[in-house]
């Protein structure tokens, strides 16, 4: 029912309490002697913290040009931000990103809010509202050592809002307009929010959230032909390819292709299909909330209880796109907190709800009017008719076309409209598109201070400072029969299950060098130990000047995806790398690239060579190749950085800087093989060319190169005239080279260079205030199943006016204000200007 309410009224009030505005004579120091937590799992001054950490103050979030705290995200140092919708915005750091981005950790309190079948979060979906948000921490690059699992590329922590230092009834109305000059007009953007926080003694708080957003998304309409030198043989480029493939249609991708002996030569051709915007429903409806009872044993030692929601209907993107319909997640959460002593036991629960694959949904509309054997059929019957009709090649192949289209759903009918309901409640992409996965994730973790009260006196004698931790998690995910199945007991749900623990010592020498060491051992029941070993030092040479150096190791384990997927997709079937799934395949494939190649140099010698068919089957069969990759083993980093910080001026500017170099191996990435249907070694060649005679399989492995890559980044912040600021960044980033280069590594995705500049002041004429905010980024390669090309650089303007009373803040913005349209990665939507007005109000 909840999609179905009337929007919002355009002005509703709302309150921030976090609004209250410093005075601008404190603002020169009091952000960089902030704690952190995150770095080093200890409270710690900022500017001594052994690794590169960016911390997004209250203050900053508040004065922020973007729309919410999570857009800002993307304006800090380091970061990269992937857009695959309005719902849904991935974060990234130091390279090798895509849009389900199981190599960067996004926690909110110290709890990971991931999609357990996922291994990654959908954005910020289960995260904290900008009501309740306080502090947001970053950790550019691998935190393995101390937080495990995935954590190679880095960790972001949310932290949210203490029930009893923020206290009242807070309401919030975004309103806002997007897609301005796409087809349809401008549509409305509106989120609410409300928060209630209120300590009911001084030992017993509460705090609950609400938010729910309403919108249209962005479209991804991207029309370059993916395929466009299949019938180069023969002349047929651009819109007389009759095998055209653009990047947002689906249902004619190599699944659903066929080479047809036309009149004497060989052609590749292709279904139809659908473009996205005639399968996908763009509107955003979702839903989320929290609750969270604190009880305080003494003022430092707390028990609380968190409980998540989400529900969503919004655009999700990973090798194909999806569209989620009642989507659902939620996180029950328990922590005890206290200066020595850290406990926390969380269970993460996702339920897919009626979401659908967006490829799947196409290419079966289409099969389900026409079978691919009669379509194909039919095109060779309309093609051949046209050719004695006296029509050209070209012309042919379009007559062709419409013969066998005849009768298809259009896009928009009833018939059309049923077929995307029938379709999405089937849970087998074979003939259906349905998503239905359901599962859990159990999470138990503690960490001890040992020197705080066991060997305090250890600590006194010789200044060592020790903490020990342990965690332990276990995947649960209940068999759907088509995403997920379980090989060894029909119906038992899978486990898939990790625990780990670490110890760190740590020691400050004469109060100008704080050196640690930390040695992490995870263990996985499909993977021997393995060790992840940190080493940090910090020299302080002056009271305001840090320098930092790091070396790091870190492991990923494969995802939930990576190790038990067993999808059928179009065709080709999607195999996790465990053996207990996929064992027998690795064996007898051969690789697609060589089949492609293999069939493509049959073709040319059919159509320019006049060789037989036969015969140019046996010239080319050297071409195929057999697989030579295997089962799938943990990812791993070696990272050393060093950095920089300091505040001059007299305490005027801030300078970070940092430098970083990275060496990965194993990583984990897809292969596409074929298993043709004989084992007589003659008639292989023969099987391999036709895609009916094979079984077609994507299979997760290790990539066998070994790839280095290193950057750089620097942010300046500068106070002038006492309550101006002028903030910077400049982020580099760089693939160096690849060892035994195989071309089947994760692309590393990444923009050379990034550069952001904010100029503000939040009390520039009485209570009225302003933030501008530049971005750039260079063209970049992008390296991915759906499409690979490159990225064309790009640059948006952001910029607000706040003007805020007792308890009551406007804030009036947009974003990328001159509304020119980008990409932030190819495949994705093109996203445009995006125009806001935030009241808030609060008692």
């Amino acid at each position: 029912m909840i999609k179905y309410l009337s929007l919002p009224a355009l002005i509703f009030f709302s309150f921030a309490a976090q609004a209250q505005v410093q005075k601008p004579d404190s603002v020169k120091t009091v952000e960089l002697t902030n704690v952190v937590v995150t770095a080093s799992r200890l409270e710690e001054d900022l500017s001594k913290s052994p690794v590169s950490i960016e911390k997004l103050s209250n203050r900053m979030i508040y004065q922020s040009a973007a729309p919410s705290f999570f857009d800002a995200l993307e304006n800090i140092k380091g970061v990269q931000m992937l857009v695959p919708s309005v719902g849904f915005k991935v974060i990234n750091t130091r390279g090798f990103g895509n849009t389900t981005n199981v190599r960067f950790v996004q926690m909110v309190d110290g709890m990971d809010n991931q999609a357990p079948h996922l291994g990654a979060p959908i954005a910020n979906m289960l995260g904290p509202s900008d009501l309740d948000i306080n502090t947001v921490e970053i950790i550019p690059g691998t935190t393995s050592a101390l937080y495990g699992m995935n954590a190679i590329n880095g960790l972001a922590n949310l932290i949210t809002k203490d029930p009893f230092t923020s206290q009242g009834i807070s309401l919030q109305q975004k309103t806002g307009v997007n897609r301005i000059h796409v087809q349809g007009g401008a549509k409305i953007f509106s989120e609410t929010s409300l928060r209630w926080a209120k300590a009911i003694n001084s030992k017993l708080a509460f705090k609950i959230n609400g938010t729910y957003t309403t919108g249209m998304d962005w479209i991804a309409d991207d029309h370059h032909d993916l395929n466009g030198n299949a019938n180069s043989s023969t002349g047929l480029f651009g819109a007389d390819n009759p095998a055209a493939d653009p990047v947002n249609s689906y249902g004619n991708e190599s699944a659903n292709r066929r080479t047809l002996a036309l009149n004497g030569k060989n052609y590749v051709v292709a279904r139809t299909g659908y473009y996205e915007k005639q399968v996908v429903d763009y509107s955003i409806h979702n839903l989320k909330g929290d609750a969270a009872i604190h009880y305080a044993f003494a003022p430092d030692k707390k028990l609380i209880y968190t409980y998540r929601f989400a529900r969503l209907d919004n655009i999700y993107q990973r090798a194909n796109r999806f569209r989620l319909e009642d989507y659902q997640l939620q996180q029950h959460g328990l922590a005890y907190r206290s200066k020595a002593l850290q406990l926390t036991a969380y269970l993460n629960m996702e339920n897919t709800g009626k979401s659908y694959n967006a490829r799947s949904m196409a290419e079966n509309i289409d099969k389900s009017f026409k079978s691919d054997d009669k379509w194909f059929a039919d095109y060779t019957t309309g093609y051949n008719n046209a050719i004695a009709a006296g029509e050209s090649v070209a012309d042919a192949h379009r007559t062709a076309r419409a013969y066998s289209d005849n009768g298809r759903p259009q896009p928009g009918t009833s018939q059309f409209n049923t077929l995307i309901k029938q379709l999405g409640d089937i849970n087998n992409w074979d003939y259906g598109a349905a998503l239905r996965v359901q599962s859990r994730m159990l999470h138990v973790e503690g960490q001890y201070n040992l020197t705080t009260s066991l060997l305090q006196s250890l600590r006194n004698t010789t200044g060592i400072e020790l903490l020990t931790g342990f965690d332990h998690r276990t995947y649960i995910i209940i068999p759907d029969g088509n995403y997920f199945i379980n090989p060894t007991e029909s119906g038992a749900n899978l486990l898939y299950s990790k625990t780990g623990g670490f110890i760190q010592a740590s020691k400050t020498i004469r109060e100008k060098l704080k050196v640690s060491a930390t040695v992490r051992a995870d263990k996985n029941e499909y993977y021997s130990l393995k060790w992840n070993p940190r080493f940090t030092a910090v020299y302080s040479p002056a009271n305001q000047h840090h320098i930092r150096l790091s070396y790091q190791n870190g492991y990923r384990f494969p995802s939930v995806f990576e190790a038990f997927s067993n999808v059928n997709s179009g065709g080709v079937k999607r195999v996790g790398g465990l053996p207990v799934m996929s064992s027998g395949i690795f064996e007898n494939a051969y690789k697609r690239a060589s089949i492609d190649a293999f069939q493509a140099a049959v073709i040319n010698d059919i159509n320019k060579n006049d060789l037989s068919r036969n015969d140019a089957i046996i010239k080319n069969k050297n071409l195929l190749v057999k697989n030579d990759y295997t089962y799938v083993q943990p990812e791993q980093i070696r990272s050393i950085e060093v950095g920089y910080r300091a505040l001059m001026l007299e305490e005027d500017l801030q300078v970070d800087v940092d430098f970083y170099y990275n060496r990965y191996n194993n990583f984990i990435a897809q292969v596409e093989m074929n298993i043709p249907q004989t084992s007589n070694q003659d008639s292989i060649p023969f099987y391999l060319n036709e895609k009916k005679k094979q079984d077609r399989y994507r299979m997760w492995t290790n990539s066998k190169t070994t790839a280095y890559n290193y950057g750089a980044g620097i942010g300046l912040r500068y106070t002038f005239f006492n309550s101006f600021r002028a903030m910077g960044n400049l982020t580099y980033a760089k693939l160096q080279r690849r060892s035994s280069g195989d071309g089947l590594e994760d692309g590393f995705n990444t923009p050379e260079w990034i550069v952001n500049f904010s100029v503000g002041n939040d009390r520039v004429y009485k209570n009225l205030g302003f933030m501008v905010t530049y971005r750039w980024q260079s063209n970049y390669y992008w390296q991915s199943f759906l499409v690979n090309g490159n990225v064309p650089a790009y640059q948006t303007v952001d910029a607000q006016i706040t003007s805020h009373w007792k308890a009551v803040s406007v804030k009036i913005g947009g974003s990328n204000l001159f509304n020119h349209y980008y990409h932030s990665f190819l495949g994705g939507p093109a996203v445009g200007g995006f125009y806001y007005c935030t009241i808030t109000y609060g008692l």
